[in-house]
């Protein structure tokens, strides 16, 4: 079975069956990872979704939408591989993808 590995904030490594059509938001909310807080529930418009993904992944996940990118503006702790979780459907293509849920604004 395709799965995702999330680490959280305090370093705990979770792998995480994919279910083709979720988000990776919804996957790691779905698991009981509470620090996940998603408060829009994926509907791109706050940034409490975000993670660091694994720069190997960059070309497999989808491009970056200015709405995306304008609302991880607001992160003080943006980096070059920050994404919104809700933002990344999961395929079986991403087997194996590495995130990182970010720190807390």
């Amino acid at each position: 079975m395709p799965e995702v590995i999330v680490t959280t904030r305090e370093g705990e490594v979770h792998r995480l069956g994919i279910e083709s059509g979720m988000t990776l938001m919804e996957t790691i909310r779905s698991a009981g990872i509470d620090e996940l807080v998603a408060l829009c529930g994926g509907c791109c418009s706050c940034a409490t979704c975000h993670v660091y993904v694994d720069p190997s992944f960059a070309g497999n996940i989808s491009q970056m939408s200015e709405d995306e990118s304008d609302l991880l503006d607001s992160s003080e702790h943006r980096t070059g591989t920050s994404r919104l979780s809700c933002q990344i459907e999961l395929t079986a293509a991403l087997d194996g993808l590495m995130a990182t849920i970010a720190p807390e604004d």
